[in-house]
């Protein structure tokens, strides 16, 4: 994933896309932060720790936007977004991620809310980068009341 990082990044400027150089630009130094703040080796788990918290970040974005009625922004962010979306594995579905959850509560037997780590733990450990963990958390959540 990371070579393909590369690979995009020197196509970009060939093509003279600015929009998806700078977002793969914007990755690639997040990554190196990342790399150093934390002394993790560069790899792909890292990426995509990197690359969902840049989504996080441009979502966010995108409701702020929204309230600001500012399309414009919303647009070029949610392009931004769809870039970023690129270099994650591919997402499950809905119902997928339901199932993962439904299995993991018959493997785990939650009790209620005070489980909820517990549960989250292991959806985190089986749906990273697959899944946005916000939503997994909201399932979850749902499922234990």
């Amino acid at each position: 994933m990371i070579e393909q990082l590369e690979k995009d990044m020197i196509e970009a400027m060939k093509n003279h896309e600015k929009e998806r150089l700078t977002v793969i630009r914007m990755v690639k130094a997040a990554l190196k932060q990342e790399q150093i703040d934390h002394k993790k080796e560069l790899n792909d788990d890292l990426l995509i720790d990197v690359v969902n918290k840049q989504i996080k970040m441009r979502k966010d974005s995108i409701a702020e936007f929204e309230k600001g009625n500012r399309q414009d922004l919303v647009d070029q962010t949610q392009s931004e977004v769809d870039i970023l979306l690129k270099y994650l594995p591919e997402q499950l579905s809905k119902e997928d991620v339901e199932k993962v959850i439904n299995d993991l509560f018959d493997e785990l037997k939650p009790e209620g809310q005070k489980d909820m780590g517990k549960v989250m733990k292991e959806a985190q450990a089986k749906l990273k980068g697959k899944a946005d963990m916000k939503e997994v958390s909201t399932l979850i959540r749902e499922k234990l009341q």
